[in-house]
């Protein structure tokens, strides 16, 4: 049977990428071949198509599907731009770790074709909606796949801040700053950071001080229903970043208020996927183990 005559789950498929490298632009060729041959519509992304493609808001609204080439910071900047649009995205990993990436490319046929198949899990993780306050006005609006942080800037000096949930205080700290991470945040900054890996059904949010000026500061889980505020108390020079975006610089007296989002990013997985084994995989943690025998 040709392959396009089996009906294809997701018949109009968006490709994500960054086609100044070649073997990304390489593989975008070889995808859109392989979707176009399984009877699929294939859009492009205007900055991957160098210009000449379909933008954002084209491709939510009429995408089924979009699939992203490169690493889990191509995967971000892709989920961002189409929040609240619903569009489901799967990953092709040609970056470094790639948590949000599942497929690699020397599994990018057979991992695609199942999908169209209709052979795949569909998971929802969740996003923050920060907010800075400033004399009680709002100058910025933004969400957060990864993680928020309110960290030093250029100028290394420590920032002071105090934290509070749910309206109570829990704690004035010196330091570099501190990351609010999602369980999908979990592991990438705040993982760097020492803190908790969060599996994405647990329904959390990691606080991770950033080089404490003291050795009681620990990293603290809290349930993603809280609402966090962050408020800069001394600092000559801080600054904000969502998802390693810096956004904006802050000042003293600023708030981040930060809640669980509305809106959810869906991800598609391929058949096999399995998280657990993803973090084995990604963190090496079968090599360690491996060693620790060797060494026995």
């Amino acid at each position: 049977m040709p392959l396009a005559a089996v009906k294809p789950t997701f018949r109009r498929v968006a490709l994500i990428g960054k086609l100044r490298s070649p073997e990304i632009a390489a593989s975008l060729q070889e995808l859109s071949a392989l979707l176009k041959a399984r009877g699929c519509e294939v859009l492009i992304e205007r900055e991957t198509a160098d210009g000449r493609g379909a933008d954002y808001e084209t491709i939510g609204k009429s995408a089924d599907l979009a699939v992203v080439i490169g690493g889990d910071g191509t995967m971000l900047a892709a989920a961002r731009n189409l929040v609240g649009r619903r569009v489901p995205l799967v990953g092709i990993n040609q970056g470094r770790v790639g948590f949000m990436t599942d497929i690699g490319h020397d599994d990018m046929h057979e991992g695609i074709g199942a999908i169209l198949e209709g052979k795949y899990t569909l998971e929802e993780r969740a996003l923050l909606d920060a907010e800075i306050l400033r004399d009680g006005k709002s100058v910025l609006r933004t969400v957060a796949l990864n993680e928020a942080v309110v960290g030093k800037g250029s100028q290394g000096r420590l920032i002071e801040f105090e934290l509070s949930i749910d309206g109570e205080f829990v704690y004035r700290l010196r330091g570099d700053g501190v990351i609010v991470a999602t369980p999908t945040g979990s592991t990438a900054y705040a993982l760097s950071a020492q803190g908790p890996i969060l599996h994405p059904a647990v329904p959390a949010l990691a606080l991770v001080p950033l080089n404490p000026h003291t050795l009681s500061a620990r990293p603290v889980s809290v349930s993603d229903r809280s609402v966090v505020e962050i408020a800069l108390v001394r600092a000559l020079d801080a600054r904000a970043h969502f998802d390693g975006i810096a956004l904006t610089d802050m000042a003293e007296g600023d708030r981040l208020i930060l809640r669980r989002s509305g809106d959810v990013v869906r991800f598609v997985h391929p058949p096999g996927y399995r998280y657990f084994a993803t973090l084995r995989e990604k963190l090496r943690w079968s090599e360690v183990l491996d060693k620790a025998r060797d060494e026995e």
